[in-house]
């Protein structure tokens, strides 16, 4: 980033700086596009945000559809979306309902890689062709737009035909992502920048340090190990009540407290130094039930003690031994 802004002039001026600037976006666009395995398009955007409206709102159909647990975001996005539920397995959405609502196709449909409040796996990079949600929705004439804020970076990218990142997600600074598109055919133009799909002035500083973020490398980098991981998972669930909706990445999940409301566990852990959150972080502020874990099937009561314990880059294994022990003693 510190390269960026000493490169820093608009990367749309025809000026030596200005092309030395767009020299240096177009590399970082191309390494972003590598580290991720994407073979098609890349616009840079504020952040995951932005990238679900322009998906949403500029794609060439005429039906949007999203699954009950996405991110408000997709909501705001999409507010006359039909929404498809998710079975009490919460491995992925009704098929059946799914079919129902695509229809005869022309609609986009917005899906979570993994859901930012659980940590439920709802699409995955390795599955029969014949048997995956991108050939039913493709099969019906429609696009999948996945949402991978939680997991680009991370994991291997599902199937789909647009898919969503956020920088800060992976370790990379707030404030741009990116909307990864299979071909730009499937978008309407909507602004002067981004070869048309974007308004405003690209962010050169933070596409820069989103590519070194991800050149940085993946869940292999990070402080802990996957087993660390693991072993955290099972530590404070076998202290409160783990949430089981269908598989479950290691970095994100969501715990219930046997009888303290949510709100007071998190004053009770921020005093001890653990940064957690009741819901996703974009709406923890709040204090009204999660809307993602009311779609899951969770009872209120439980649900009005749960909390989200995430992990990142940083997080150590003594910081995860801490916390784990500071949970049990809540306990």
């Amino acid at each position: 980033m510190e390269e960026g802004f000493r490169l820093w002039a608009n990367p749309s001026s025809p000026h030596a700086e200005g092309r030395r600037a767009r020299a240096a976006l177009e590399d970082a666009r191309e390494r972003i596009k590598r580290a991720l395995g994407w073979e098609g398009e890349l616009i840079f955007t504020s952040g995951a945000s932005e990238a679900l409206w322009i998906a949403l709102n500029r794609a060439k159909a005429k039906r949007r559809i999203v699954s009950a647990v996405e991110h408000d975001a997709v909501f705001r996005a999409a507010p006359d979306a039909t929404v498809i539920p998710i079975p009490p397995s919460g491995a992925e959405p009704d098929r059946d309902a799914l079919a129902e609502a695509l229809g005869e196709g022309e609609a986009v449909f917005a899906l979570q890689s993994l859901n930012s409040e659980t940590g439920t796996q709802l699409l995955h990079a390795k599955w029969e062709h014949s048997l995956s949600l991108a050939w039913q929705v493709r099969e019906a004439g429609g696009l999948l737009l996945a949402d991978c804020s939680q997991s680009a970076g991370k994991m291997a990218l599902p199937e789909a035909d647009m898919i969503v990142a956020s920088a800060h997600k992976f370790g990379g600074p707030i404030g741009i992502g990116a909307l990864l598109v299979r071909d730009f055919a499937m978008l309407e133009p909507g602004g002067g920048h981004e070869r048309g799909y974007r308004h405003g002035t690209e962010n050169l500083p933070g596409a820069m340090g989103m590519a070194a973020a991800l050149d940085a490398g993946g869940l292999e980098s990070w402080a802990t190990s996957e087993a660390e991981r693991l072993d955290f998972r099972q530590a404070i669930w076998a202290a409160g009540e783990g949430m089981t909706m269908g598989p479950q990445c290691s970095h994100i999940m969501a715990v219930a407290h046997p009888t303290m409301s949510a709100q007071a566990l998190l004053i009770r852990l921020d005093g001890q130094g653990f940064a957690v959150s009741a819901g996703s972080a974009c709406s923890s502020g709040t204090l009204k039930k999660s809307r993602v874990l009311d779609a899951f099937g969770v009872p209120d009561d439980v649900a009005a003690r749960t909390i989200r314990v995430s992990l990142g880059w940083s997080t150590t294994p003594e910081e995860l031994e801490r916390f784990a022990d500071a949970w049990a003693s809540l306990c």
